[in-house]
């Protein structure tokens, strides 16, 4: 019970941060937003952002396989992901965001079992820019 409050309260400040770069987006602090999302990867999820940089997957799948994240973690993960997407006007960044959030999609459903619906309306739009 005690685990279950504790992964709950993370996820519910996750998603606080996820809120704030939002806000700090439409404010059009664009940098702000950056720094934030970058300091989060990293302290929230031991992620370095130069790993979602990559065109090769390789790096980002083992290091998916080595952080060994619960699933809802991940799931938070693919939240903070997928609101950076924005084909229009970044579709490099974009599409290597996407190939690894398509990454983090498969590995909730192959380690985890969970399959969101949420999760598979994304993947339909990812696909149609991939």
């Amino acid at each position: 019970m005690y685990r279950r409050d504790l992964i709950t309260a993370e996820i519910e400040k996750l998603a606080q941060v996820l809120a704030r770069i939002i806000g700090l987006k439409t404010e059009l602090k664009l940098k702000e937003a950056e720094d934030l999302f970058n300091e989060t990867l990293t302290s929230s999820f031991g992620l370095d952002r130069s790993l979602l940089l990559e065109n090769d997957t390789e790096g980002f799948s083992n290091w998916l396989k080595v952080a060994n994240l619960n699933a809802e973690k991940l799931n938070a993960l693919s939240d903070f992901l997928y609101s950076e997407l924005d084909f229009e006007n970044n579709p490099i960044q974009s599409g290597l965001f996407a190939q690894k959030l398509n990454l983090i999609y498969q590995c909730l459903i192959d380690d985890h079992q969970i399959v969101h619906l949420i999760n598979l309306g994304r993947q339909k739009i990812i696909q149609q820019y991939l």
